[in-house]
């Protein structure tokens, strides 16, 4: 996994050199005010799905529960000093600074933002898709799955608010650059 996120990084070096939108993880400043403002927007995603539930607008829930996690782990990413325009770069970065111990997160937020390439492998990223691109803007599985997708999130943005407000300084490891 690390060879994948030091070509993240790689690749994202090329491409700023070139004087091109990267498309992958880049080492910025530290940003505690940026980390805090994405996990605002992360609750700001799970407003959205009760006004859509309220609205019948199902469809467009799978996509604000997958932006609510998403946002959750680049609001990590800003105290890390990384910045990010790749979903799949992103997940694996959480992935691993979680597996080294640096941070305390559930693997179950992570897998949930994880781009598969393999069709049997689902994640809200692919429920986020079906549901945005399908033709049903009421669905039975949205239903059955709100409170405890909603329920998720909240505990993402909670874990994800501890590593924001920590005073612990978090560095990208040395092996991944």
């Amino acid at each position: 996994m690390s060879i994948k996120i030091r070509e993240c990084f790689e690749s994202a070096r090329k491409d700023e050199e070139k004087g091109k939108k990267h498309k992958g993880l880049l080492i910025v400043e530290t940003s505690s005010k940026k980390a805090e403002e994405y996990l605002d927007k992360a609750r700001d995603s799970l407003r959205f799905c009760e006004i859509c539930k309220s609205s019948g607008s199902d469809y467009k829930i799978p996509e604000e529960w997958y932006y609510s996690l998403y946002y959750c782990a680049l609001a990590i990413l800003c105290k890390f000093g990384v910045e990010t325009r790749s979903q799949r770069c992103t997940a694996l970065f959480i992935q691993y600074v979680k597996e080294k111990g640096l941070i305390e997160y559930d693997d179950e937020f992570i897998k949930k933002i994880m781009v598969y390439k393999e069709k049997e492998n689902k994640s809200a990223v692919d429920e986020r898709e079906e549901a945005r691109y399908g033709s049903s803007i009421k669905m039975k599985e949205v239903e059955k799955q709100y409170d405890e997708m909603m329920t998720l999130c909240k505990r993402a943005i909670s874990q994800a608010q501890d590593i924001v407000l920590s005073d612990k300084q978090y560095k990208v490891p040395k092996e991944l650059l």
